[in-house]
């Protein structure tokens, strides 16, 4: 039997977490996680973060239906980064791309782009 390893969330109260696909190993996002957010993760077993901007719990793909299954979670040797490994549903990204990772620094774009934004969100 092990123990749960303890994620240390400093000062701030938030881990970054680098979400990836399970089985093809794309990296898809990089987003933080709250102590509630990882519990509710734990608990579900689909991806929830802490959004900064907005200041409040979300799970991922609830206004979108993309939403990420856990298969695993990860965390490094510091336990202040955590890995989810995901079955990603559509896009990860709220650009339309299947990655959040979809151009290059020179702004080549290089990723999938799977979904029409403007047609799932209401802004």
């Amino acid at each position: 039997m092990t123990d749960d390893v303890a994620v240390d969330f400093g000062e701030n109260g938030l881990v970054p977490a680098v979400a990836q696909d399970a089985d093809t190993g794309e990296v898809l996002m990089l987003a933080y996680v709250s102590p509630e957010a990882l519990e509710r993760t734990r608990e579900t077993g689909v991806a929830h973060y802490y959004s900064r901007s907005r200041d409040e719990l979300w799970q991922k793909g609830k206004t979108s239906g993309h939403t990420q299954a856990i298969e695993e979670v990860r965390v490094d040797c510091d336990a202040d980064t955590l890995l989810y490994l995901v079955d990603q549903e559509g896009g990860a990204c709220h650009t339309g791309h299947r990655s959040c990772f979809y151009r290059t620094i020179d702004g080549e774009n290089v990723g999938e782009n799977v979904f029409d934004p403007d047609a799932v969100y209401d802004d």
